[in-house]
């Protein structure tokens, strides 16, 4: 299942900082943030729950939503 998600994850260095606390989400097996959308739309593979993605963002200190209909 793949899911998407608006953040405020806008650059390399955000990336960076947020790739530990994503590989730690359970069920996640493959994750990618879009920084030249304007939305920079983070994309998650995998049976992870939104609940989960989203704890995990928040964490490293980053805003995120789920984008409406974001499931795949």
């Amino acid at each position: 299942m793949t899911k998407q998600f608006k953040t405020n994850i806008n650059c390399s260095n955000c990336v960076r900082s947020v790739t530990n606390f994503l590989n730690e989400v359970p069920g996640i097996e493959k994750w990618a943030v879009d920084t030249d959308n304007p939305e920079k739309i983070l994309t998650v593979e995998g049976q992870a729950t939104s609940e989960a993605i989203i704890e995990a963002i928040d964490d490293a200190g980053f805003d995120i939503e789920e984008k409406v209909g974001g499931t795949i």
